[in-house]
């Protein structure tokens, strides 16, 4: 069974977060969601909250088929956090799929994996990324998966279930909640 660590700080992006968390729950995927911080219950910007399955203490050493980064005021703590920067790397020397979206991509640019790659992000934090391919959706490149906000986030989900499972999976998801 494929494996996905899903971080969540403060401030998380709701939408980006829940729907690919639940496409890869339908696909069969283990999906350990991480609260970035001490507890794990993590409140996002539309004051939802998340009961997380741990912290990223507690899992910080493990290395996932996927490691996916939702978007949102909360990436700014993701930035400040070195674990994450560790995570990400080590997850890139680990050849395995990393996967961020709407300003997510900040902290894979800040990690220096951008350079040379093709990429997208949210228009806000297109100051940052030079190479940003602003209007693109998703984007696959090699084992770097990206996506552009909340309105890409079903979408971006179903992408991420046939990169850990098969296209046939995600097609037959794809039907199933009629996307």
């Amino acid at each position: 069974m494929p494996t996905a660590l899903v971080i969540l700080p403060e401030g998380f992006e709701e939408l980006e977060a829940v729907a690919p968390i639940d496409l890869m729950r339908r696909a069969g995927v283990e999906v350990t969601i991480a609260a970035l911080g001490e507890t794990i219950h993590v409140t996002g910007r539309n004051a939802i909250t998340l009961h997380a399955d741990t912290t990223l203490a507690a899992v910080a050493e493990q290395t996932f088929d996927l490691l996916f980064l939702p978007g949102g005021p909360g990436v700014k703590r993701l930035r400040e956090d070195p674990r994450v920067r560790s995570i990400v790397l080590a997850h890139d020397a680990a050849h395995r799929w990393i996967a961020a979206i709407c300003a997510a991509p900040t902290v894979l640019h800040d990690a220096g994996l951008l350079a040379g790659r093709r990429y997208t992000a949210h228009f806000s934090v297109a100051n940052e990324l030079p190479s940003i391919l602003a209007d693109e959706r998703i984007i696959a490149d090699g084992r770097l998966l990206t996506s552009r906000g909340a309105g890409t986030a079903t979408e971006f989900g179903l992408l991420l279930v046939e990169k850990l499972t098969s296209t046939d999976r995600a097609r037959e998801i794809s039907q199933a909640i009629c996307a």
